[in-house]
């Protein structure tokens, strides 16, 4: 079942496969959305199976099904293990996380995630949170600036976008999404203009959700609250969050550092279930093209002595 309006879930159909969902076990939707993953996992779920979706932003909850298996909790999801032991649970049985924006934020114009439509610049996906992109650009340095460009895009010139943008701000502030391009447009390659665009806001918005830091902290809480058996799903949409997910899934730590015991063997509280990313294929990408870069990764937690 898909969600047309708010969002439409990628990867829906394996990612509840590889989650092999147990009826009576309890799961954990981190990025609960537009709810067509949540939805899904209900409709697996027995009578007894209980299931939390998690989302910061308020708007999500205006998804959330009538059904008593469910929980509705808006919050970011790295304070997932607080509210699950207010709600009595301990551990789970498997939790996933869709770290893709949903579509209402891109086609919501006042909201500022998107280039297309002239807004302010606010990319906030908790409305009560306190820093906007425009203040990101109002109040950071020209190094801090490029150290973001440098960290959340593949820009060829992160240095010169970050001095524009230091001495545009100077004239007049740059608190709109067209003045943004506005400012920017000039210092990017006009071959690569929407790619480029659309890095740069990337970049904004991740540094004002601080979405890095969450996503650290989901995974260091995923060996917390897994059950032995449990699985984590993560679906992701650019190399960075990738690359994190992929190295935590090989090592168990962030720094994706493998230890070995005197055998040779890799020491890690994780089971790959998938050796490799699981991608959209054909007919998915032509139903929803914003799925193209999706990619899923699941693993299975060995132990809890970790």
């Amino acid at each position: 079942m898909t969600e047309n309006v708010y969002h439409t879930p990628a990867l829906l159909e394996p990612t509840l496969d590889l989650l092999n969902i147990n009826p009576e076990g309890i799961y954990v939707d981190a990025t609960f959305g537009g709810g067509g993953h949540s939805r899904a996992i209900l409709q697996r779920l027995g009578p007894t199976g209980r299931l939390f979706g998690f989302d910061r932003d308020i708007d999500a909850f205006q998804n959330a099904p009538d059904d008593p298996r469910f929980t509705f909790v808006h919050s970011d999801y790295r304070f997932i293990p607080n509210f699950l032991r207010f709600h009595g649970v301990d551990k789970v049985d498997g939790m996933l996380a869709d770290l893709g924006v949903s579509f209402h934020h891109f086609d919501s114009a006042e909201r500022g995630f998107s280039f297309r439509e002239d807004a302010p610049l606010d990319m906030r996906m908790n409305q009560s949170g306190e820093k906007t992109a425009a203040d990101i650009l109002a109040t950071a340095s020209q190094e801090e600036i490029e150290s973001l460009l440098r960290a959340y895009t593949d820009l060829k010139r992160p240095g010169a976008i970050a001095n524009t943008l230091v001495r545009a701000r100077d004239n007049s502030p740059i608190d709109t999404t067209g003045r943004l391009v506005e400012v920017i447009t000039p210092a990017m390659n006009p071959k690569n203009l929407k790619k480029d665009l659309a890095q740069v806001f990337q970049s904004l918005r991740i540094a004002t959700n601080d979405e890095m830091r969450s996503l650290q902290i989901l995974l260091m809480n995923s060996l917390k609250i897994l059950k032995p058996g449990g699985r984590l799903a993560v679906i992701t949409y650019h190399s960075i969050e990738d690359r994190m997910v992929k190295n935590f899934m090989r090592s168990g730590n962030l720094e994706g550092k493998v230890d070995q015991d005197i055998f040779g063997r890799i020491q890690t509280p994780w089971k790959l279930v998938t050796r490799t990313p699981v991608t959209p294929d054909e007919q998915e990408i032509l139903e929803n093209p914003r799925s193209r870069s999706a990619k899923l990764r699941v693993a299975e937690l060995l132990s809890d002595n970790h």
